[in-house]
């Protein structure tokens, strides 16, 4: 189980997430299918239609069986074979999804072989994965993209969770830069502070921050002041210059222009919008595209 801090930071390192899909088929493996001991730099997934075969992942050994969903996680050592001259018929991916600097899986830890409690959904979900790959439109690339985080969604969806131990320091770190940002969205802040409050020189703290987040420090800044905001604008009555005070805007002024940049509407615009005391219908909005 991920704890609560933990959570947090997870969730800003996949505000950046990067997912790729690399390739993607309906195979009946040959009776040969097998390997010792490789360690793939990217994440396969297979759903076992038919037949028998053995996965070694580390030294734990499995046996995935029809029906079920079975995960190699990038960089793992690897071994597979067939079994009892019953070879895999199989749907299959392998892929790339970086949360930072690393792929997500190298991150969290999560049981390797589910049983797929849809199994027609499943299906087609990845014969459509095959048929988008096997495009070369944009909109394919867009579409296997979609289908490939809904596959990943629906096996983390069904698996307990956990930061993986090597990495809580790390995650730990993360979490203290989000947790200080967070704790002074009222205040200026600047990347010497954020830099201090996990004892990195700035200079090297900015080209860390942007590894992790996928974006730099003060963009992040901007980005939870406009959450904050958001949240408060839709979930209480503030006014829009005590909602100003509380994201570190002096000037009503100022935060009334920073909030139509980032949102291409003003507060007010926004508040009636999507308040949830006083929702409007979309269509009675006009809004301007950003200049």
């Amino acid at each position: 189980m991920i704890r609560t801090n933990e959570q947090h930071a997870l969730s800003d390192l996949l505000q950046s997430l990067q997912l790729q899909l690399l390739i993607a088929h309906k195979t009946l493996v040959p009776l040969y299918w097998g390997e010792t001991d490789s360690y793939p730099d990217y994440n396969k997934l297979y759903f076992i239609c038919e037949g028998e075969g053995w996965i070694r992942i580390g030294d734990d050994d499995y046996y995935p069986q029809p029906g079920q969903l079975f995960l190699t996680p990038a960089l793992a050592k690897v071994s597979f074979s067939t079994l009892n001259e019953r070879p895999y018929l199989k749907y299959w991916c392998h892929f790339s999804i970086l949360a930072g600097p690393l792929d997500l899986f190298q991150w969290i830890g999560v049981p390797l072989c589910i049983p797929v409690q849809d199994i027609d959904n499943m299906t087609r979900l990845f014969q459509e994965l095959i048929a988008w790959h096997e495009q070369t439109s944009i909109v394919a690339r867009l579409r296997e993209k979609a289908l490939l985080l809904e596959i990943v969604s629906l096996f983390l969806d069904s698996v307990p969770i956990r930061v993986l131990q090597h990495r809580t320091e790390e995650m730990n770190r993360l979490n203290v830069i989000a947790h200080f940002v967070d704790s002074r969205l009222h205040t200026s802040i600047n990347v010497d502070q954020m830099a201090e409050s996990v004892h990195l020189h700035p200079n090297y703290f900015s080209s860390y921050f942007k590894k992790h987040f996928g974006i730099p420090p003060l963009k992040y800044v901007s980005r939870k002041r406009t959450e904050r905001a958001k949240q408060l604008l839709t979930t209480t009555s503030l006014s829009i210059k005590e909602i100003a005070d509380q994201t570190g805007f002096k000037e009503t002024n100022h935060f009334t222009k920073f909030f139509r940049k980032e949102v291409s509407l003003s507060p007010t615009e926004y508040r009636a919008a999507y308040s949830k005391q006083h929702p409007l219908s979309p269509a009675t909005l006009i809004i301007k595209a950003p200049s």
